[in-house]
């Protein structure tokens, strides 16, 4: 069977990648962590994130047909992250083509792999290739905007029984580069994918990126954290979450407490177990770790 061509047809087709199986490290884009650009619901999401933040500027966009691209679809970009990586760090080839078995994708990311979850994996290939982004993000110039889906397209490869034996898709240059440029990934703990509430995940990506290892971790009102998730609930339902998430400390690897600052409600969180590299890295260089709000 041919590779999908490039999206012009001058253009030399696109070469195959390939990922491997076995245990590799799980691996997200440290952009797609930072910033609003999925749904948080399970629900269909239809009405636009239009976000707005210094020279930060996100538009996301759903069909009627298919909704937004939800956190949960998100988990397809990280396999691919995870697979771009490792071939990257391993000295092969990557492409933005990607060819995957349905079942590497399911397994990797702890789904199921039965009738349903095959379905449900179409469904956000659907929904990944018809999310119509607009970013500003690594643009030059704040009126500069990318614009893109997750996956430009996909389909299945079908044998003459009608079995679906693999994938392919083609994923945009701005998360190709995202991804293979070594300072904006980063490796987060398999126990994400254990998380079930789309809050739930959106927090620990933010808190991931913002925390990272520090000893002393980072904090963030709640205002400021309901700003940055694009969901659709007013922040007193927000904040009611946030304290149940909180009291359940559900984040894998991340302590999380509640505290005031200036009658403002601040969420609190650092790691569990410190990265200990860094702390005698911060020993040596003799400042302390930044908090800011």
């Amino acid at each position: 069977m041919p590779p999908i061509r490039s999206s012009s047809p001058d253009e030399t087709p696109l070469l195959r990648f390939t990922g491997v199986g076995g245990d590799i490290a799980v691996r997200d884009a440290q952009d797609l962590m930072a910033w609003p650009f999925f749904s948080l619901a399970k629900s269909k999401r239809v009405r636009p994130i239009d976000f707005r933040m210094g020279e930060v500027s996100i538009l996301v966009e759903a069909t009627p047909e298919h909704g937004m691209a939800t956190i949960w679809d998100a988990d397809v970009l990280i396999w691919i992250a995870s697979q771009l990586v490792d071939a990257r760090d391993a000295g092969r080839a990557t492409s933005r083509l990607i060819l995957a078995t349905p079942h590497e994708i399911l397994t990797f990311t702890r789904r199921g792999t039965g009738k349903a979850s095959y379905e449900r994996l179409r469904a956000a290939l659907d929904r990944l290739q018809s999310t119509s982004i607009a970013t500003t993000i690594r643009q030059r110039g704040a009126r500069r905007r990318h614009r893109f889906s997750w996956i430009n397209e996909w389909r299945e490869i079908i044998t003459a029984d009608g079995r679906a034996v693999g994938i392919e898709m083609i994923i945009p240059d701005w998360f190709y580069e995202g991804v293979l440029d070594r300072a904006l990934v980063l490796t987060i703990d398999p126990g994400y994918f254990e998380l079930t509430g789309g809050l739930e995940r959106w927090l620990y990506r933010i808190v991931r990126k913002h925390g990272g290892r520090q000893s002393a971790g980072w904090s963030f009102e709640f205002a400021h954290l309901h700003r940055k998730s694009g969901a659709l609930s007013p922040l007193k339902r927000f904040a009611f979450e946030l304290r149940a998430i909180v009291r359940r400390q559900a984040l894998p690897g991340y302590r999380l407490t509640l505290e005031q600052h200036h009658g403002r409600p601040v969420l609190q969180f650092a790691p569990t177990q410190p990265d200990l590299a860094e702390l005698a890295l911060r020993r040596l260089a003799r400042r302390p770790v930044e908090k800011p709000v």
